[in-house]
């Protein structure tokens, strides 16, 4: 399954954007220092909602540069792109996930402490699944579709079983999102 720009649609039904402009983003510079471009969801995502974080639960990260660990962000995509390989390393996996070894970028966490992920080894982003380093199974799970329909997904309870440390979200039907920055 891929992601689309036309799945931030079905999102916005549940989560409409906040008002007002987003900064934009330099896709070229973020697609040269990461040698990949990023989902066409994320890009859309970003364009309409910008950085920032759904119920006070989940953080959706803003793009950032790849470049040395100590020139990141505190708390940004670089350093917790680290933290989730820190983890992958150690943590346990879903069947399908056994002896793979994703490139992870991530793009949201959790008040849980959950990372959300992408496995960027496709060349071709809209066909990354997330990835989700549950903290309270201490395990990763996989997810077909890109972000938007992830977060859809949670939001209507459309998955076997919450794939989150709390039920903020689970099932919720609709969010408010609120801009960083």
């Amino acid at each position: 399954m891929s992601s689309t720009s036309a799945d931030v649609d079905e999102l916005r039904r549940l989560m409409p954007p906040p008002a007002g402009d987003t900064r934009p983003v330099d896709w070229t510079r973020l697609a040269d220092t990461w040698e990949r471009p990023f989902p066409p969801d994320y890009r859309r995502f970003m364009a309409e909602y910008g950085p920032g974080t759904v119920q006070d639960y989940l953080s959706v990260l803003e793009p950032e540069p790849k470049g040395p660990l100590d020139q990141a962000r505190m708390d940004g995509m670089l350093e917790e792109t680290a933290n989730a390989e820190d983890e992958w390393a150690d943590g346990g996996k879903s069947p399908e996930l056994e002896d793979t070894e994703p490139l992870l970028i991530t793009w949201a966490v959790s008040a849980s402490a959950d990372l959300l992920c992408w496995d960027a080894t496709d060349p071709d982003p809209a066909k990354w699944p997330v990835l989700v380093n549950y903290r309270g199974k201490l395990r990763w799970d996989r997810y077909e579709g890109g972000m938007a329909a992830f977060l859809t997904k949670v939001l209507k309870a459309d998955l076997p079983d919450c794939p989150l440390g709390d039920v903020t979200l689970w099932g919720r039907g609709s969010a408010d999102f609120v801009r960083r920055g």
